[in-house]
């Protein structure tokens, strides 16, 4: 694989890691009433953010059930970006067996 195209892949998992944790903190301040979706630039954040992640956590909530309210998905899926930061690192490298 050509370098530019490891650094495209890293770029994008990065990213994806900071919309997740953005996810995370607009569905607490949504929890807990902080944010109010009657807002049209919050409902439009909530959408776009929903609209990325839902689709990357909802195979990992099929198979891991929210325990007692809380929604381990997020956790996964971060642990699963970070096995592929490393796993395309060691590729760059050379070192992959």
């Amino acid at each position: 694989m050509s370098i530019a195209l490891l650094n495209l892949l890293l770029s994008i998992i990065s990213l994806l890691t900071i919309v997740i944790f953005a996810w995370v903190i607009v569905s607490w301040l949504l929890a807990f009433n902080i944010i109010n979706t009657r807002n049209t630039v919050v409902y439009q954040i909530v959408r776009a953010l929903n609209g990325i992640i839902d689709p990357l956590v909802a195979p990992i909530r099929k198979v891991v059930p929210s325990l007692g309210g809380l929604d381990f998905s997020p956790v996964i899926l971060l642990l699963a970006l970070m096995f592929l930061r490393d796993w395309i690192v060691q590729i760059a490298r050379g070192n992959l067996l």
